[in-house]
């Protein structure tokens, strides 16, 4: 993996400042041309640094830096918009301004997402032309993954942002994951033509006639964790719902699987049969193997990691982010909205 230059937002997170600082260690262990700038209280940090020291781990000091602050944006903020503008020398909103004065190559933050989305927008920029920045979410369909987009920037879209969703889209999983022509899909009520609201129907027209992409019709939200496709367009009130509804039902097997298998002898000797498999489930659905996402748009690579990341997937969000900034993503969406 090729080095660069990638700040941590050291406060944001529900384990933050702790899990972050463990994983920006580990990051530094796995990627040697890696260099990490950590923001947040410097005492703080500098103690959670020892600690690690003395735990055994190890890593070359000339490529962490601590670029000192007090002030948070915290997740209970009332208006994240309002906490972007009024607290730009908060931990994430030194980070976005590292991003758009190019002293970091990107930045990963596991922090408030509205705040995430609003100061990538507000502070980073969007790239010339998009108009509107989307947040992707691979889904756990298998390898490579389903990538569903919006999930939380737009929630009153517009047609043409889900066409140019598509479009950023397709070129993000073709860098990242080698398929040459992902198949795309809008999510709807139903999969025949002529189906849903006015939105849905007005942006499958224009999916449909649109030659620079591979658009294979619409895609109920039974059949998106199915994997029949790479790319699920959707604004970001429809893909907010779906997601909760997602993790509401994974949770709701989760704990019946528990409760079942506690219940008599044979739950329990068939639960031990099918340990593996179990784990292999609760493996694929962990969020702290993908690590983050980027918010497909802006003029810098901003991943947002989930909120109760812990270390490792710290560690991947920012091994995420150096994958982005070496594909080159935002070079190819400039250009292809240039041509």
């Amino acid at each position: 993996m090729a080095g660069y230059k990638i700040v941590l937002d050291a406060m944001g997170g529900d384990e933050a400042p702790r899990c972050n600082v463990e994983g920006a260690v580990l990051a530094l262990a796995e990627d040697p041309e890696l260099s990490l700038v950590l923001t947040g209280p410097e005492p703080v940090l500098k103690k959670l640094l020892d600690e690690q020291k003395q735990a055994g781990r190890a890593w070359d000091e000339g490529r962490l830096t601590i670029v000192h602050t007090d002030q948070i944006i915290e997740n209970e903020e009332h208006s994240p918009v309002e906490a972007v503008r009024n607290k730009r020398d908060s931990s994430m909103g030194l980070a976005f301004q590292m991003v758009r004065s190019k002293e970091a190559d990107g930045m990963v933050s596991a922090g408030n997402t509205g705040a995430l989305l609003s100061g990538g927008t507000l502070i980073v920029g969007r790239i010339k032309g998009v108009q509107r920045p989307a947040l992707t979410l691979p889904l756990p369909t298998g390898n490579p993954p389903t990538v569903m987009l919006d999930m939380g920037a737009n929630m009153d879209a517009k047609a043409s942002y889900l066409v140019q969703f598509a479009h950023m889209a397709s070129i993000y999983y073709r860098a990242m994951y080698g398929v040459k022509e992902p198949t795309i899909s809008l999510l709807n009520v139903g999969v025949e033509e002529g189906k849903g609201n006015d939105l849905a129907k007005e942006v499958y027209d224009l999916l449909k006639a649109d030659t620079g992409i591979h658009f294979v019709g619409n895609i109920e939200a039974r059949d998106v964790m199915l994997g029949t496709s790479n790319i699920v367009v959707t604004d970001a009130f429809a893909g907010n719902v779906f997601l909760k509804s997602v993790e509401g039902t994974a949770k709701f097997i989760m704990n019946q699987l528990k409760a079942g298998v506690s219940g008599s002898l044979k739950a329990k000797i068939g639960a031990l049969l099918m340990k593996p498999v179990l784990k292999g489930l609760k493996s694929s659905l962990d969020p702290s193997s993908v690590g983050g996402t980027p918010l497909l748009g802006v003029k810098g690579a901003v991943i947002k990691a989930h909120g109760n990341s812990d270390a490792m997937a710290i560690k991947n969000a920012i091994k995420q982010c150096s994958r982005f900034i070496s594909s080159g993503v935002n070079q190819q969406i400039e250009q292809e909205i240039r041509a």
